[in-house]
């Protein structure tokens, strides 16, 4: 479906074109003085040196040959040479009445479906998720409902992180605590137990203290330090060991991903984020030896101070870039290693056309070296689209990385509680008859709302400061309330049709004053927020559509008097209007990855 944009563009081309000018330069913008028109075309601007004539002149000359198109109600030619449109009510009550009946409100699909992989969890195993992890997940998530909506066939893909150092720290601390467990008795030739020897609890415990014991302070003591060098050495070497396959070592890695799995899942099905693919770097582990000897036969890699690299610099680069490490000198894979046989893996079983990637913005440098070396040893085709979506950090008010009130990093779950409970507490004070599983049901919807919107209005590039109390209000730029809108809409359509009405039989017709005209007029946008996401890979376009969206309505709410109009015609044709806004704006939320309860 052509875009109003693009219908109002072929009509001014055509005007210019019938005066003897290029049809190029009828192209329509939407106004930057809404107080003045709705549409733009500064064409005539352009074109004046062009022609050898004074702007106004050659606008005049278009606007006169467009003062009986049904698409306008006006076309004023205004000095210096700009063309100032106004729609027809017509044309928008008509364009929407098409849109509702085309597939996806006029989203223009692909001709054939682009597959895409999306690679936007990254959360290590054996850690619990704290609010770092929050912005790729649900910026991943946003993202991949989106590129579905507008045509692509989208496999999400968590690549965990389960085959590193944080293994072999586990691993040590376990032998500490518990060195009579059979899996450090040398003797002992099994079957291992199937019982985890932790907890989700314990193994989220294990971990950080692993982790403190192979770092020492600056201050610390010649011993101490001796402590924690001997101890991340027995971590790598437990590490390294389990790689290799060594059946106890194994046998633990499997009861750390066993109880690991269903924590996260459960974590990240509170955010309604999912996965195709739980996937992580311990499943290309097998493939790299062959790929590594890829590139020597093919020398693409060579040995640098012992380490073996694959050069990228071009010679148009602005900085220095640096080569991309494929095997340390102790022949030690890296992350890039991991994610080059992750790249070729994917292209074997999926063949997919583009590849992106969310993850910390500070990951630029490695992703850059990674798709690089991924095209140059023809791992993908060249025509295959690798994208870095670096996201910014969420912040406290103090503008550093948001931390518990002691200080530290704070978990993923506690934050999503503390929100669902201070939701709750609003909830219950606006509604205190809702029962309380409603209430809690309720709450937790808005309070997603809150934290997915509060993140996604954002570019993701873009560094925020998570304010809770801004996030979770009621009024402005947040996700209740955009959800608020949505149930006073569901509210009034539930009212009319008590009274008798049909809310599906009810007739769109021409806008009746400016309010409603200006939310008919952003109703006609939809399709464009919503392809321009999915270019740009970008989800706060669509948060600022429907801002801008819930404030035309509440705008045409408070101006109009909607269910005590005793014009049946009028009257239906504001639950029209507001019905196919309802639709709309429930088809955003749910890209966005979140949805509106019944009442608020």
């Amino acid at each position: 479906m052509e875009k109003v944009l693009e219908l109002i563009s072929k009509e001014v081309g055509d005007a210019f074109e019938a005066a003897g000018y290029d049809r190029e330069l009828g192209r329509a913008t939407v106004s930057n003085r809404p107080d003045l028109c709705e549409y733009q075309c500064n064409g005539a601007m352009a074109g004046a040196k062009k022609y050898g004539k004074a702007p106004f002149i050659i606008a005049d000359e278009v606007a006169a040959r467009l003062q009986d198109n049904p698409a306008f109600e006006k076309v004023e030619s205004v000095k210096p040479g700009f063309l100032n449109i106004i729609l027809s009510g017509d044309f928008v009550r008509n364009y929407i009445v098409k849109m509702l009946h085309e597939k996806r409100f006029g989203v223009t699909l692909p001709g054939h479906e682009p597959t895409i992989i999306l690679d936007y969890g990254g959360a290590n195993v054996a850690k619990p998720l704290h609010v770092g992890h929050l912005r790729p997940a649900i910026i991943g998530e946003a993202v991949k409902r989106i590129l579905k909506y507008n045509g692509n066939k989208v496999i999400g893909d968590i690549h965990m992180g389960d085959w590193g150092t944080q293994m072999g720290l586990v691993i040590t601390e376990l032998k500490c605590r518990h060195p009579e467990l059979p899996y450090f008795d040398p003797d002992f030739e099994g079957p291992f137990p199937k019982e985890p020897p932790f907890t989700i609890e314990e193994l989220a415990e294990i971990y950080p203290a692993a982790s403190a014991k192979s770092k020492a302070a600056d201050d610390a003591s010649e011993e101490e330090k001796k402590a924690a060098k001997e101890y991340k050495a027995a971590a790598l070497d437990a590490t390294k060991r389990m790689q290799e396959g060594y059946k106890p070592y194994r046998a633990i890695w499997h009861h750390i991903m066993n109880v690991s799995l269903p924590d996260l899942k459960k974590n990240y099905d509170s955010l309604d984020v999912h996965f195709d693919l739980w996937k992580g770097e311990s499943d290309v582990h097998d493939d790299i030896p062959g790929m590594v000897e890829y590139f020597k036969q093919h020398d693409y890699a060579h040995e640098s101070q012992g380490a073996l690299v694959v050069d990228v610099a071009d010679e148009k680069d602005a900085k220095e870039m640096p080569p991309c490490i494929i095997l340390k000198s102790d022949g030690a894979a890296l992350y890039a290693t991991t994610d080059l046989a992750t790249i070729q893996e994917r292209m074997k079983e999926y063949h997919p056309d583009g590849i992106y990637y969310f993850t910390d913005k500070r990951q630029a440098l490695h992703f850059e070296q990674v798709f690089r070396t991924a095209k140059k040893t023809k791992l993908v085709m060249p025509e295959t689209d690798l994208r870095f979506v670096g996201n910014g950090t969420m912040n406290g008010a103090d503008g550093k990385p948001f931390k518990t009130r002691a200080g530290g990093v704070m978990h993923l779950e506690t934050l999503v509680q503390e929100i669902n409970d201070k939701m709750y507490e609003r909830v219950k004070a606006s509604n205190p008859d809702m029962p309380d599983d409603e209430a809690r049901s309720t709450a937790n919807k808005v309070a997603l709302s809150a934290l997915k919107y509060g993140d996604l209005s954002n570019q993701p590039a873009k560094d925020y400061i998570f304010d809770i109390e801004k996030f979770t209000s009621f009024e402005g730029d947040t996700g209740p309330y955009i959800l608020y809108t949505m149930v006073r809409i569901k509210s009034i359509l539930k009212k009319f049709e008590a009274e008798g009405g049909n809310v599906k039989e009810a007739k769109l017709g021409n806008p009746e004053n400016e309010a409603m005209k200006n939310l008919m007029l952003l109703l006609t946008r939809f399709a464009d927020a919503v392809e321009g996401a999915a270019k740009d890979l970008a989800p706060n376009r669509v948060c600022a559509y429907i801002y801008d969206l819930s404030n035309a309505f509440n705008s045409f709410y408070h101006g109009t008097k909607i269910l005590a109009e005793t014009d049946e015609y009028k009257k239906e044709s504001y639950i029209a209007l507001i019905s196919t806004t309802l639709k709309i704006l429930e088809t955003c939320i749910d890209l966005l990855g979140f949805s509106a309860p019944e009442r608020m």
